[in-house]
């Protein structure tokens, strides 16, 4: 739950797809950021700034790294539904097999069918949880098959395109049993929520002041003797990938920059082959506290967003090399970590007294897989386990070089077309930029580090249940909120003035209240977790301060705004609900959390969402983005030894998804 993701809206043409030394507007010898466009989606590519200053042993362990990450990039995909991986395989047969026509409007169907499939990690969007329609027929499905020598069971062509069937990955309708409604393969796929719930219920001493991430690792099936745990090790679920992983991982700490780095390395082999809670537990410690050196990383079972009961968590890895100049910059934020959590607007006995060890790091990407890839996180912050945090610290980064890919993937009209004021319109492009890269490292530094749980209450999943990841990313966001628009972060050198915090309380209200209705099919409810807490925390606040119209909804030309009349009292107000979330997550306040999420963060206004597809279809670019990464290729010299590593950049995303099915399919149909 320590995840921030960036989703913007892009202006991407139809384009060829040129080679690396293409700029977007064709200048030669720039990058070109642009990859790919479909249905709702733009596909960026990134850059690796400072790869050539890299040593050898340091691009081996980028490369090592990457690779591990790379071979579990199967497990996500059987853990987003159990009919993903058959699905999968059959679009890449067709792709690589077909010997038809491919210039018709059915092929192209079939293809942005094929890429959302791939973007998404399975058949079910990456951010609205709904099941991906396909825009051709059976019938043509059928032929493609038969074209193509590619065969499923039929029960799998109703999969693809019946809509009642798994129609939803993450269901969080408290009217319906949260397993039951979800096709996440989590669990065996008859075992209902209270089932597991009770399974858990029997094994969480919820007195235990360390305890272990219970469910984390595994699958959970019926058995002839009652319910069981099926890990996901060497050994066991997953196993075939996982072989690989650990063999990537030992070459890691073969080449690692120091002991701390390669102690980390080896616990997390060691958990990979055991299974071990506690292991893991350890690995996390040693990783947190491996703070030295040029190169980390992510890898394993993590966040738990899909999984409605919050227990298990889902594959990601993510490469990371630091960037030196900008991490400096910002390590004033993680220095002054404990004047933040001092003057937060929480209550006394939920702050706490010793913020130990928070780490802030501005890195760039070399290589990511699994929940991260090719949807991607702009800031990440770990670990989860809230005892390790208090006791250890944590480590946030942002991930540089993926802001800048954004930045410079161009722009849309979607600013032009929802600022009310030219004011408003020259503060954002001002300010914009600098705002939303403080938000983020504010939400992962100090949002995610501050407050505490109270003694005995037990963790966010046990007493929040699915509403914990709304209210974490929310009390993060509000943390960021509060002090973006505070003098501190001027007299630190931070921002400029305090107009930077209006243009980001301006985009925040923008966003919350009306653009990311825009991610939606008219009439849906907000299902995901960022989505509920961005709009959860826009509506208490309008609502909160509507007789004093801190916030004032204006229509002119027939065109719906919301403008902020008073910034101070929207501050003020971001503090008292920051305050009312971290109650509620200290006290384990079930009943004030879902009665917050319901009541703010999923219902929507279908008119004014009717005139914000209405006013955003006109508009040219993308509502979600995502990346492929760069090709890590190492030169052997003539002894067979590694004496370099270089960099090419994917010509197109089919070519690089379909590289992947060649060289990272390890894992069976049915895991």
């Amino acid at each position: 739950m320590k995840k921030f993701r960036m989703l913007v809206w892009l202006l991407v043409g139809t384009m060829p797809l040129f080679a690396q030394q293409q700029t977007d507007s064709g200048e030669p010898g720039k990058f070109q950021v642009q990859a790919d466009r479909f249905a709702d989606l733009s596909v960026l590519r990134y850059e690796i700034p400072g790869w050539d200053n890299l040593s050898l042993d340091q691009k081996k362990l980028v490369y090592y790294l990457t690779e591990a990450g790379y071979s579990g990039r199967d497990i996500i995909y059987d853990q987003n539904c159990r009919y993903n991986l058959t699905i999968r395989h059959a679009l890449e047969h067709i792709v690589a097999n077909y010997t038809g026509d491919r210039t018709s409007k059915d092929w192209a169907a079939f293809m942005t069918y094929t890429k959302r499939v791939w973007f998404s990690n399975g058949i079910h969007h990456h951010y609205s949880m709904d099941k991906i329609q396909p825009g051709f027929s059976r019938d043509y499905f059928r032929d493609l098959m038969m074209s193509s020598n590619t065969w499923v069971d039929p029960e799998i062509t109703e999969v693809i395109f019946d809509p009642n069937l798994v129609p939803k990955k993450v269901s969080l309708d408290p009217e319906k049993d949260l397993l039951l409604s979800s096709a996440m393969n989590f669990y065996d796929a008859d075992i209902t929520q209270e089932e597991a719930e009770a399974f858990y219920a029997q094994r969480i001493n919820k007195g235990d002041k360390k305890p272990v991430s219970y469910g984390l690792n595994s699958k959970l099936v019926r058995t002839e003797n009652g319910l069981k745990e099926v890990l996901w090790t060497e050994n066991g679920m997953y196993g075939a990938a996982i072989e690989q992983i650990i063999y990537w991982l030992g070459k890691a700490v073969e080449v690692a920059e120091n002991q701390d780095q390669a102690d980390a390395l080896r616990l997390l082999i060691d958990y990979y082959r055991t299974g071990d809670l506690k292991t893991w537990d350890a690995y996390n410690i040693a990783w947190t506290e491996a703070t030295d050196g040029d190169i980390d990383y992510i890898n394993s079972f993590i966040e738990v967003y899909n999984d409605p009961l919050g227990y298990r968590g889902s594959y990601e890895s993510i490469v990371e090399i630091n960037d030196f100049e900008a991490s400096a910059r910002m390590k004033v934020m993680a220095d002054n970590a404990q004047w933040f959590e001092d003057n937060s607007p929480i209550m006394d006995a939920h702050k706490k007294k010793n913020v130990v060890g928070v780490s802030y790091k501005v890195v760039n990407v070399a290589g990511e897989s699994g929940d991260a890839s090719p949807s991607t996180p702009i800031g990440v912050n770990l670990p989860n386990a809230n005892w390790i945090r208090a006791d250890h610290g944590s480590k946030s980064v942002s991930l540089g070089n993926i802001v800048e890919a954004y930045n410079s993937a161009g722009g849309s009209g979607l600013l032009e077309e929802f600022a009310y004021t030219k004011e408003e319109l020259e503060r954002a492009k001002n300010y914009g930029q600098l705002a939303g890269k403080l938000h983020t490292a504010m939400h992962e530094v100090i949002g995610h580090a501050s407050g505490k749980i109270n003694d005995g209450v037990g963790t966010p999943k046990e007493t929040l249940k699915s509403y914990a990841s709304t209210l974490e990313e929310g009390r993060a966001d509000l943390v960021a909120l509060y002090y973006i628009y505070d003098q501190k972060l001027v007299d630190l050198g931070l921002m400029p003035s305090l107009e930077l915090g209006k243009a980001e309380y301006d985009g925040y209200i923008r966003n919350g209240m009306m653009l990311q209705l825009r991610r939606l099919e008219l009439g849906a409810n907000v299902e995901e977790s960022h989505m509920r807490n961005r709009q959860m925390i826009a509506q208490w606040v309008y609502e909160k301060g509507r007789k004093e119209k801190v916030i004032e909804k204006k229509v002119k030309d027939g065109k719906t705004y919301f403008v902020i009349n008073d910034y101070d009292k929207l501050h003020d107000l971001f503090g008292q609900l920051l305050r009312e979330i971290q109650r509620i997550k200290s006290e384990g306040d079930y009943a004030a959390g879902k009665a917050l999420v319901e009541n703010y963060g999923v219902k929507v206004n279908k008119d004014l969402h009717k005139e914000v597809l209405e006013r955003t279809a006109k508009l040219t670019g993308a509502p979600y983005s995502g990346f492929i990464n760069p090709k890590l290729i190492p030169v052997f010299d003539s002894n067979g030894d590694i004496s370099d590593i270089r960099v090419e950049y994917p010509e197109s995303f089919t070519k690089q998804m379909m590289d992947y099915a060649r060289r990272y399919s390890f894992l069976p149909e049915h895991n």
